[in-house]
């Protein structure tokens, strides 16, 4: 097991990684309020894992209670979200019961934002089981639900008190869930750790087979990423904002297409690839760095180009972002691999045509 810390002050917390951990319930008890939790977790995770963890709870004398949600995005909604408090409720949950998110991204976001809101806030653990959720969205506090209109419109930020990270339960993903994952993978190279980058160009065969040893140096790195980035700034006022390089585009994507024909990872795939050519349009990088982004995500089974969504309707979409500060749509961009920048100015002539190219490829 490796043990990172995201250093928060008192609400700092440990990430653990490594695998077998979700049998190992000795390492949650210390971050429990009371011998009591609710699990939340969907359909598809539920006869994998849930009675694993329920008895490694049980042998440490916890109680564990369960809610199991329907899987996929377009439940990210209220509907859902009311499911879990109404299952709080009757439960008789406290303000010291402690909620476990056991599954990936959109339970992590659904549990997460339940435990903010619940009493006005409870204690909240992350215990993550695709490759996604273990490398981003399970560390740092981003919780929510989608709006029609937009992505994460709603939603807070309440940090959990341990990531439980068991790479163990990657092997059981399907190679299109493993492949988004490594859309976040691939993204924090490219924004943050350009020998990173060459590292995974050379083992991203090694990922998509589940190599274990390749798979717990990449969700190690890019969890050391991601504590780092939040420690410095926990509420995206500045540099936690390029961890979104894809991002602007690939919201629109999934809420164009509508929620759950693409999977997250794979909007995101088609939106850095088009980050890298509007940053190749103002500039900043030249061909060949937009060659070899590419390259990498073809090479991890990655959509390079968005579905056929007119350019202006995306751009609509796009306008709804959460990145938009006084009426302007801000963008992460490429200065070179390994490292970006946040871009309010990008010349609408450009932005059209880096959406038609994408919109034709």
């Amino acid at each position: 097991m490796q043990t990172l810390r995201v250093e928060l002050g008192e609400r700092a917390y440990p990430i653990h990684i490594g695998a077998g951990l979700l049998s190992d319930a000795g390492l949650i008890v210390p971050h429990l309020g009371l011998p009591r939790v609710a699990i939340v977790t969907n359909t598809t995770v539920a006869p994998l894992y849930l009675q694993q963890l329920r008895e490694a709870l049980r042998a440490q004398g916890v109680e564990s209670t369960s809610i199991v949600l329907a899987d996929g995005e377009r439940y990210k909604d209220w509907a859902t979200l009311n499911r879990i408090y109404d299952a709080l409720i009757e439960d008789r949950c406290e303000r010291k019961t402690t909620l476990i998110a056991l599954g990936g991204g959109v339970v992590g976001d659904l549990a997460g934002f339940a435990a903010a809101t619940y009493m006005r806030g409870i204690p909240f653990i992350q215990v993550p089981t695709t490759l996604l959720a273990q490398v981003d969205s399970s560390i740092g506090g981003k919780t929510g639900i989608n709006h029609p209109l937009g992505k994460n419109m709603i939603g807070a930020f309440y940090q959990p008190r341990l990531v439980l990270a068991d790479t163990a339960v990657l092997a059981s993903l399907p190679p299109r869930e493993l492949s988004a994952g490594l859309a976040e993978v691939i993204k924090h190279g490219l924004v943050r750790d350009e020998g990173f980058v060459v590292w995974l160009e050379q083992n991203v065969e090694k990922l998509l087979v589940c190599d274990s040893q390749a798979l717990a140096h990449a969700v190690r790195r890019c969890c050391e990423i991601k504590a780092a980035v939040v420690a410095e700034d926990e509420r995206e006022a500045g540099v936690r904002a390029l961890l979104n390089f894809g991002h602007t585009f690939g919201h629109a994507i999934e809420s164009g297409l509508g929620y759950g024909k693409w999977l997250h990872g794979e909007a995101v795939g088609a939106g850095m690839a088009m980050a890298a050519d509007l940053s190749r349009r103002m500039g900043f990088i030249a061909q060949a760095d937009v060659d070899r982004v590419i390259a990498l995500l073809k090479r991890a089974r990655l959509p390079t180009s968005q579905p056929g969504i007119a350019p202006g309707r995306l751009l609509e979409l796009m306008a709804a972002d959460k990145k938009t500060e006084a009426g302007k749509l801000r963008f992460i961009l490429l200065d070179r691999i390994g490292a970006a920048s946040i871009r309010a100015e990008v010349p609408a002539g450009l932005l059209q045509e880096a959406l038609a190219h994408s919109a034709a490829v």
